[in-house]
């Protein structure tokens, strides 16, 4: 019997899209097609695969107008929300710019006795294995990168988001990119692990839980397939007391809630001065009241549902056993919460490490507020975590933030700003966020090996 991949719709927990997983052989029929192609496709000029590229960009803009409603019906954010176009477009606009002088050969030496030179060369198929909470942007950090560079992509979403992969490879098809150069795979675990053994790919990028990456690194064991991993996060703010607190509480409890908390980068835990605690954790809780949860296709709704019962629950039990433990919580019940996927974001303040909801990731909406009295305290605190994604600093002192952000275990620094994913620097973590890097220059470079050329001429 053919197993089925099922999309439960947040909205009402009814079936919003099936599809058929490949048998072991019809995945294998897809790896060895993208192998067949890849070689055609790296030797077309680079401006060419660029163009193509984009042009399949530009064609999944066009598809907005259906992109928004199923997003909603398949993960829950708010249609008033749009897409995610605008930061696809811009993650891909950035690697194309970027492309012919990243992608350029290294020239050592140019002379009458020798031509010593290091050229990027593309690992082959790259396997993208993307997550559901930005679904498009998320798999766009590889997919744009690893076509540009020459090497042919299989895609596999997450089954939550199961007709992005199919929507993209169908918007890069009709722009003109070569079938086989991108195809969308659906496959189950023991399938895509088989296929990292039999070292199907040149490079394995995935983007999801601490679980799945391990899962992917034990696949990889002993093949020497590169991997890129970003994984689980926990990402910390720090108010200090000359930060500007209006923006500072706008901009951290938009990071911690926007999505439904669903972000890889998401604000999880806020350490503010003592001296503007009180008046930070006030404005927090007015913003949150003032949150309207409901079904994602109601253009009022501001909160929608999260993207999945069970990780509902894992927020309302981290939520309780810190409220059990000696949390405070400051918002009352939504009416619209239904004990399941539709769940009242919360603010928590006395709270401490002791507690799952400031060390486990929520992926919620739900942050937990500390007062502290010093950078010292605030250092600690920040680092007292197993992730290491992006860290967010309030203040008007570069120097400071410079100084506090070259202690914080973190993979990005934010000062004044959060929950951001700038093209021109490198995507990374550290600790259980995983390893490796995207988009940037770095991304290029990942996605490609050096490889050299030391050439003698021939001399009279």
């Amino acid at each position: 019997m053919t197993q089925e991949l099922k999309c439960i719709s947040p909205i009402d927990g009814s079936v919003y899209a099936t599809r058929p997983v490949l048998s072991q052989s019809e995945a294998e029929a897809v790896v060895k097609r993208a192998k067949t192609a890849q070689k055609a496709w790296a030797a077309r000029p680079l401006a060419e695969r660029v163009d193509l590229v984009m042009a399949g960009v530009a064609r999944v803009g066009e598809m907005s107008d259906e992109i928004v409603p199923e997003l909603a019906h398949m993960m829950g954010r708010p249609v008033r929300y749009g897409g995610e176009f605008g930061g696809f477009n811009e993650r891909a606009s950035y690697m194309a710019k970027i492309a012919e002088d990243t992608l350029a050969p290294i020239v050592v030496e140019e002379s009458n006795a020798f031509e010593r030179v290091i050229k990027r060369e593309p690992h082959g198929v790259v396997l993208v294995v993307a997550p559901w909470n930005y679904p498009y942007m998320t798999a766009i950090n590889t997919v744009a990168p690893a076509l540009m560079a020459g090497n042919t992509v299989v895609l596999k979403h997450a089954t939550q988001t199961l007709l992005v992969g199919e929507r993209m490879v169908r918007a890069f098809t009709e722009a003109g990119v070569p079938a086989d150069v991108f195809q969308n795979v659906f496959l189950d675990h023991d399938t895509t692990s088989a296929l990292i053994a039999a070292k199907s790919f040149g490079f394995v990028n995935f983007t999801g839980s601490v679980g799945g990456g391990r899962a992917m690194e034990m696949a990889a064991a002993g093949t020497f397939t590169g991997v890129g991993l970003e994984l689980g996060g926990k990402d910390p703010g720090y108010v200090m007391e000359d930060a500007d607190l209006d923006a500072a509480v706008d901009t951290l409890i938009d990071g911690a809630m926007f999505n439904s908390g669903q972000c890889c980068c998401g604000i999880e835990r806020i350490y503010v001065h003592e001296s503007l605690f009180d008046a930070f954790v006030e404005k927090a809780v007015a913003i949150v009241k003032g949150y309207k949860l409901g079904n994602p296709l109601d253009t009022e709704t501001t909160l929608g549902p999260m993207a999945n019962v069970r990780f509902a629950a894992e927020v309302r039990a981290q939520i309780d056993e810190a409220l059990a433990m000696g949390a405070t919580a400051h918002i009352d019940t939504f009416a619209e919460d239904d004990s399941g996927a539709y769940l009242t974001p919360q603010v928590l303040t006395n709270v401490t490490h002791e507690m799952r909801v400031m060390r486990d990731e929520s992926f919620g909406p739900v942050v937990g507020i500390m007062k502290v009295s010093s950078d010292k305290e605030a250092i600690m605190l920040m680092n007292d975590s197993e992730f290491g994604l992006t860290a967010s600093l309030w203040t008007q002192d570069v120097e400071r933030a410079s100084r506090i952000g070259a202690e914080v275990e973190t993979g990005t620094v934010f000062m004044n700003r959060a929950d951001y994913l700038d093209p021109g620097l490198c995507w990374t973590g550290c600790k259980n966020t995983g390893r490796g890097g995207a988009l940037s220059v770095i991304g290029f470079h990942n996605l490609t090996r050096p490889k050299s050329y030391h050439l003698k001429k021939v001399t009279k």
